[in-house]
């Protein structure tokens, strides 16, 4: 298992324009030989936007581009004519196949928080698609067969335990709260790549859990994990 810290990701993004990103693995005009993928992952970026601020129109091609919105509401349109406002809990895909513009911005008075996990297709080309699943329920996966590949979202309580997927590859990125994934204990930002993943599990941490005692209440983390086929 490789875990990669939140300080340790690169950062881009354009301050004075609004925009912040932060990069798990090579993007754009950061490169590293020795970080371009992890199974189909090819990208998982955190990316901020302050009221007003956004990416205008751009071009993409040969991904598998899914969103998790953390806080406020992402506004997305594309050349194919979905215009749609995602929110928190809502995952959205983006089939780029063999090409399609879109425009994401933040047209709300809130800061936005998102993050945004790119995938290699198992066949290039093909048609654009897009589709969005409105407030995705806890433990519900979502199917990618684009990419051979399934996205767990895990909200869980202190002390809470999830069954992390057995599978050839495993990514899991943690959008808020602390957890303890095979004695690591991960915090937001943070992630982990696992290879040959078997019998493990996540658990949901806070102040009370680390220090043994039982705690009760509503969700304290929240964790994406992708189910990744045998490809690196």
């Amino acid at each position: 298992m490789r875990v990669v810290r939140a300080e340790e990701r690169y950062r881009g993004g354009d301050p004075s324009a609004g925009i912040e990103s932060w990069h798990a693995l090579s993007f754009g005009r950061f490169y590293d030989p020795d970080n371009l993928r992890f199974g189909a992952v090819i990208a998982c970026n955190e990316e901020r936007l302050a009221p007003g601020a956004g990416f205008g129109e751009h071009p993409h091609s040969h991904t598998e581009i899914v969103t998790w919105v953390a806080e406020g509401e992402l506004t997305h349109r594309d050349s194919a004519g979905h215009s749609t406002v995602v929110g928190a809990g809502d995952v959205q895909r983006l089939s780029a196949a063999a090409g399609v513009r879109h425009v994401e911005r933040n047209d709300a008075e809130l800061p936005l928080v998102f993050v945004q996990m790119w995938l290699a297709p198992l066949e290039p080309g093909g048609e654009p698609g897009y589709e969005i699943v409105r407030g995705i329920a806890d433990s519900t996966p979502y199917a990618l067969p684009q990419a051979g590949a399934m996205l767990h979202v895990r909200r869980l309580r202190a002390g809470e335990r999830a069954a992390v997927p057995d599978a050839a590859f495993v990514y899991v990125h943690v959008v808020r709260g602390r957890v303890r994934l095979d004695g690591e204990e991960l915090g937001p930002g943070d992630s982990a790549r696992v290879t040959d993943a078997k019998g493990l599990d996540v658990t949901g941490l806070d102040a009370a859990a680390a220090a043994g005692t039982e705690t009760t209440g509503g969700p304290v983390a929240e964790v994406l994990l992708w189910e990744l086929s045998g490809r690196s």
